[in-house]
């Protein structure tokens, strides 16, 4: 399965702009996509197969998916460049670490979730929909909807308000969007 992964992943990362064709690459390698979805290559997981998106899904450059679990992500999700979710881990204890033993919990993403830069998160998260993490987090433990939420570790910050969607209506009426 690894092996079919690395070399579909291989064939993505090697897909030239406008990376026509890649869409079907990824239909193939995940384990469910919707019908809208941008992954800007470099891109590299484990398996593929475990890993699920809904609508409107977009993961920016060099994005990292260790999927020995389920990655699930809702619809409207955006990662940021640098991103990496890992559903891996390894023993403290020396002896079991050095047998080869591993862990995997599953990560779950809602939806309308916004990831800034160089965001990780660690086995067994779920972050909460309509949420913002900030550029920089180490995601270690779960965070709710409707939150910014940044740090390391990610803490949240404060609730997400009705003043935030005011808070850029004259930048975006002054520039005609």
């Amino acid at each position: 399965m690894r092996n079919r992964c690395y070399e579909l992943t291989y064939e993505y990362n090697h897909t030239k702009p406008p990376f026509s064709g890649g869409g079907d690459i990824i239909r193939r390698l995940f384990g469910r996509t919707g019908k809208n979805f941008t992954i800007m290559p470099p891109f590299q997981c484990d398996y593929g197969s475990n890993i699920e998106i809904g609508e409107n899904f977009f993961a920016n450059f060099n994005c990292i998916m260790v999927d020995c679990a389920r990655v699930t992500f809702g619809d409207n999700v955006f990662v940021a460049p640098n991103c990496g979710f890992y559903t891996a881990g390894h023993p403290l204890d020396v002896e079991q670490r050095n047998r080869g033993l591993e862990y995997a919990y599953p990560i779950t993403v809602g939806d309308n979730v916004w990831f800034g830069s160089s965001v990780t998160v660690l086995p067994g998260v779920t972050i909460g929909s309509n949420t913002v993490i900030g550029a920089g987090s180490l995601v270690n433990r779960d965070i709710p909807p409707g939150v910014v939420a940044a740090g390391n570790p990610c803490r949240v910050v404060r609730r997400i308000t009705e003043a935030d969607k005011n808070r850029y209506g004259a930048l975006f009426s002054a520039s005609g969007k």
